[in-house]
């Protein structure tokens, strides 16, 4: 296992790599802070001398390495909103995303393990067939789609829940959670009642029945045991897609998680900040792989034969 483990983290950290030049270069093409900190009226020494406090005016290799170096002592640097440490606004900002992806995948879990258990129990039966209608299309809808029309008709024509922000109780949880869910729950539904499907029909679990084993025990004992791994590895890349992913329903609902900061500093070019933001963003879901990974090579041993070496 520790070989495996070895060799998962070198061949995910290679992508972290790229990641941290990739964010770099990216955020310099939204253009020079200058122009949007300083007023039209600002003389060229003041330009300069802003220039030169924040290392703008340094060539772009230069401020390579000084971010490279930063990211080796742990010093994001500061930002150019707010003053602060760019470290301190995104660790502020990063549980806010983690507690949505967190909800959204325990309900959404709970009720695929269910529904698909339901489904695959009577395959082609009426309950199967609207589920997996059901499921289908909740797996086609476009997340800032549902949550436009959450928010026009649950927000604004019926007013029944808040549109934005995480003041009140749980009824600001609503319709975040329900954006973000829905297309997970849609896709796990699917996957776990084809595995339980093809676990249902195996041979083990009709060695169990001629033993004389409950239906439950059959169920939930044996098949719903061996589908486990499919749907761990689905769920497990589910729930990175909404790490990543929670931009636009943060962006939408006003939501004070990493994806909202992110954007907000792409528009006030705030470089430290959103560096600082899509690093531990990256740095998030290297070690979600790992732990994916290793969950799979537990449940499976014969993942662990073809890691490459």
């Amino acid at each position: 296992m520790g070989t495996f483990l070895r060799k998962r983290v070198i061949s995910s950290a290679i992508p972290l790599v790229f990641v941290v030049l990739g964010v770099f270069c990216l955020a310099r093409l939204t253009g020079n802070p200058v122009n949007l900190y300083l007023p039209l009226s600002a003389t060229a020494e003041q330009r300069a001398a802003f220039s030169a406090e924040h290392g703008f005016d340094q060539p772009i290799l230069v401020q390579l390495g000084d971010y490279l170096g930063q990211i080796v002592r742990l010093d994001f640097g500061t930002s150019l909103r707010t003053d602060q440490p760019a470290a301190e606004m995104v660790l502020t900002a990063f549980p806010a995303t983690l507690q949505l992806a967190a909800v959204t995948m325990l309900t959404a879990t709970l009720g695929a393990v269910l529904i698909g258990c339901l489904a695959a129990y009577r395959p082609n039966s009426v309950a199967d067939r609207i589920s997996s209608f059901l499921s289908m299309t909740a797996a086609s809808i476009p997340d800032f789609w549902f949550a436009i029309m959450g928010v026009l008709v649950f927000g604004v024509s019926l007013a029944w829940l808040p549109t934005s922000g995480v003041s009140g109780g749980p009824e600001v949880w609503v319709l975040p959670i329900a954006t973000l869910l829905i297309r997970p729950f849609g896709v796990l539904v699917q996957v776990v009642r084809g595995a339980m499907v093809a676990a249902l029909s195996a041979p083990y679990t009709k060695v169990a029945r001629s033993k004389g084993a409950s239906e439950k025990r059959v169920v939930f004992g044996h098949a719903l045991r061996n589908a486990t791994t499919p749907a761990l590895t689905v769920a497990g890349d589910l729930t990175i897609g909404l790490v990543n992913g929670a931009v636009v329903v943060e962006t939408i609902f006003g939501w004070p998680g990493i994806g909202k900061l992110m954007i907000d500093s792409i528009l006030q070019r705030d470089f430290a900040v959103l560096q600082a933001a899509v690093l531990l963003t990256a740095v998030t879901i290297f070690v979600l792989n790992i732990v994916i990974d290793l969950c799979y090579a537990l449940l499976d041993a014969r993942v662990r034969q073809v890691v490459p070496a």
